[in-house]
C-alpha cells in the first residue's frame, strides 16, 4: 500500500498480487512437462494396451508427462524396481518400435538402471496407473540411439505400473 497525501492506494498491492497469480498460472503443472498441442493422444483401457496417435510437428525439447490414468497403489521412488507395460513409439516416423504388450509379459527392472527420461519422469506414478512420457534425446539414448531407436530420436513412451517393489 501506498500512502500519498492522507490516502491510502491499493492499486501497488493489487496489480503486484495479480503479475503473481498470472506466473503462477502460467506455470500450471508443469514441473517436468512443457506439452503442447501437438502431443499424442493416448486411449485404451486399464489392463489392455494402448492406442497412440501419431505425433505431428516438431517435438518437444524438454521432458513431457501427462497422466492418463492415475493409479491408487504404491509410488515409485528413484530407487523403486518397477514391473511395467510400456508401448514404445519413436517420434520421427510415428510407428510403435517396441512394446510389452505384444510380447505378453510386462518388464521388471531398477528405475535406476534406465534412460534418464524415465528416471526423471516416473517417479511419483502409482501402481495402476498409466504415464504418458515423451522424452528428447538427451534424455533418451542421445547421439548414439540403440537397437532400433536411431540417433536423436525423440521417445515416445506409454508406461502401465503393474508393481513396485
Amino acid at each position: 500500500m501506498l500512502a500519498r497525501h492522507g490516502r491510502t492506494f491499493k492499486a501497488p498491492l493489487t496489480i503486484g498480487l495479480m503479475i503473481v497469480a498470472v506466473l503462477l498460472s502460467s506455470c500450471g503443472g508443469k514441473s517436468v512437462s512443457d506439452s503442447g498441442s501437438n502431443i499424442p493422444e493416448v486411449t485404451g483401457a486399464a489392463g489392455s494396451a494402448p492406442t497412440i496417435s501419431a505425433p505431428s510437428g516438431t517435438p518437444p525439447t524438454t521432458l513431457v508427462t501427462k497422466d492418463i490414468i492415475e493409479g491408487s497403489g504404491t509410488a515409485a521412488v528413484a530407487t523403486s524396481t518397477m514391473t511395467v507395460h510400456y508401448t514404445l513409439m519413436a517420434w520421427s516416423t510415428g510407428k510403435v518400435v517396441e512394446s510389452s504388450w505384444s510380447s505378453g509379459s510386462p518388464a521388471t527392472f531398477p528405475l535406476a538402471n534406465v534412460i534418464e527420461g524415465w528416471q526423471k519422469g516416473i517417479p511419483g506414478m502409482k501402481v495402476g496407473g498409466r504415464r504418458l512420457l515423451v522424452i528428447p534425446p538427451d534424455l533418451g539414448y542421445g547421439a548414439a540411439g540403440g537397437g532400433p531407436i536411431g540417433a536423436n530420436e525423440t521417445l515416445i513412451f506409454v508406461v502401465d505400473v503393474v508393481g513396485i517393489s
